[in-house]
């Protein structure tokens, strides 16, 4: 067998802010507990793109008993020069009990304390930032109480 390097660049780095208090506890599904927790806003910034996360996005996030914590956020980015991106991302928050419990009250969690993963999905309408529908992004994530920050990349040679 032999060893490669993966290809990749740094997208952008995107940060939250997530309206917790109006979350919208949907109760014990056959999936897990299901909660919907309103995104009111963020920013990014990377090297090739950057701006600001509009209102109106949301995690639809489940939380299974086993420790973790299904991930699916759908949000639209305006960035700097006025287009509009949609952004949906699926992943997994894994944590042991102790720390899924300091995260539920937004205690900032110490980041040897759990794994924070997902792979994004980018659509728009602006035909400069068109190669990134057909990018192949993975995102690394830190929590902040209820506000996560990710860092995206892109997999494969620079476009």
């Amino acid at each position: 067998m032999t060893s490669s390097k993966v290809p990749y660049q740094h997208l952008m780095t995107l940060q939250l802010d997530v309206d917790s208090a109006s979350s919208l506890p949907i109760g014990m599904t056959t999936k897990g507990r299901r909660t919907i927790a309103p995104i009111k806003g963020g920013h990014f910034e990377g090297a090739k793109l950057s701006g600001k996360v509009l209102p109106g996005g949301a995690d639809w996030v489940i939380f299974r008993n086993d420790g973790v914590m299904k991930i699916d956020v759908r949000l639209c980015l305006e960035t700097d020069r006025g287009a509009h991106i949609y952004l949906s991302y699926e992943g997994q928050f894994v944590a042991n009990a102790e720390a899924l419990k300091a995260l539920a009250s937004g205690t900032e969690l110490a980041p040897e304390s759990y794994d924070l993963t997902v792979v994004a999905r980018l659509e728009t309408g602006d035909e400069s930032l068109r190669w990134l529908e057909d990018a192949i992004v993975v995102g690394t994530g830190k929590q902040s109480g209820f506000n996560p920050t990710y860092d995206f990349f892109v997999i494969g040679r620079e476009r």
